[in-house]
């Protein structure tokens, strides 16, 4: 098959043919419709992390159809639409037995074991690094299916595939994390993907002000289509006073999509006191954080991590795409750009647009 490899850190896709195995176990085998562009691909791409070494196939946003399972699958079929997640999940911890798939304690579980196993993917006979599970910069997917949530086949490939990542990750953050409820006043610092699904939700949740934090007016213009009800562009003013003058004291939540010690400060500042604040992202290692333990008493605000959500995939994606299906929930407007597999690194380039929300790969 035709998988975008990354041979070398720093080196660029390319396209090239790869071997993939034959299902094994509970393990399912996807064609691949829709694989969205998100940016903790180029990272891996780009920075060593241990578990992706090149030669790897990254790519964790997926929609495709089942092509092939395992003899031990019990959730999925042939001619099934399915969503990938990144979410790892044994199915048998405490946590996974309390609905924390996203706190699983065993997630090395839905991975093979390669010199047991032999490799999911391989070129010339050697391995080929499957990153997070899913490898799906490719023109299928091997996945355990713990990995994978069906989804209605009326729902289009190329939102559907950003399901698994931004929605469940910014909205989730909002509605599993915070717990956003109507009337509640919120600000999403960093309106990329995931903080636009973040003040979306928020207007579902149906919170009376959204205030969507950015240094890109063109970015937050495209806010203001998902239900922000004020913008803030925080290169042109003081954004702390900005939210708090908007929002007659601060913020109830304040939502830290960029994830840096600077901007986790300013939703620490922008927040009402008994105010939350949510950690959704981690740019650049992050930094670390220096506090008032005083004021933070005081003032009785909280600081809390929201990885993916909060997220259970098998509960959560199937809502958001009935969402969408509503017309609820807009993943249309994620949408920007539709590409060919031999795209990538250009569709990469053209992400950095503040114009462009996600790009897809459709053609493979």
């Amino acid at each position: 098959m035709r998988a975008a490899v990354v041979d070398a850190l720093g080196s660029g896709f390319v396209v090239q043919d790869v071997d993939i195995a034959k299902p094994q176990g509970r393990e399912v085998l996807v064609e691949v419709r829709a694989s969205g562009l998100c940016h903790t691909d180029l990272t891996f791409a780009t920075h060593a992390f241990a578990g992706f070494p090149p030669p790897v196939v990254l790519g964790h946003e997926l929609a495709g159809v089942v092509v092939a399972v395992g003899p031990h699958t019990g959730s999925f079929s042939v001619g099934d639409h399915v969503v990938g997640c990144l979410v790892q999940w044994c199915g048998t911890c405490p946590a996974c037995l309390d609905g924390r798939a996203y706190q699983c304690a065993n997630q090395g579980a839905t991975l093979r074991d390669p010199a047991k196993d032999g490799p999911r993917l391989s070129r010339a006979g050697l391995p080929v690094t499957q990153g997070m599970g899913l490898g799906a910069f490719a023109q299928q997917a091997l996945v355990h299916e713990n990995q994978l949530t069906a989804v209605p086949r009326r729902l289009p490939f190329a939102p559907a595939a950003l399901l698994g990542c931004g929605v469940l990750t910014g909205a989730g953050s909002v509605l599993n994390g915070a717990r956003v409820r109507a009337g509640e006043t919120v600000a999403v610092i960093g309106a990329g993907g995931v903080g636009l699904n973040a003040v979306a939700a928020a207007r579902l949740a149906g919170a009376s002000r959204v205030v969507a934090v950015d240094v890109q007016d063109g970015t937050l213009r495209r806010a203001r289509d998902f239900g922000a009800t004020d913008v803030v562009n925080s290169a042109a003013v003081d954004a702390v006073a900005a939210v708090r003058e908007l929002t007659g004291g601060g913020v109830r939540h304040a939502f830290d999509i960029v994830g840096v010690a600077a901007t986790t400060e300013q939703a620490l500042r922008m927040t009402a006191r008994g105010g939350g604040v949510y950690i959704v992202g981690l740019a650049g290692g992050g930094g670390e954080l220096k506090l008032s333990l005083p004021r933070l008493l005081l003032e009785q605000k909280s600081i809390q991590g929201v990885i993916m959500g909060s997220g259970n995939p098998r509960r959560d994606i199937p809502r958001y795409a009935d969402l969408y299906l509503q017309g609820r929930l807009n993943l249309d407007g994620l949408v920007s750009r539709r590409i060919a597999l031999d795209e990538i690194d250009a569709g990469y380039a053209a992400a950095r647009d503040p114009e462009v929300a996600r790009v897809v790969i459709t053609s493979f």
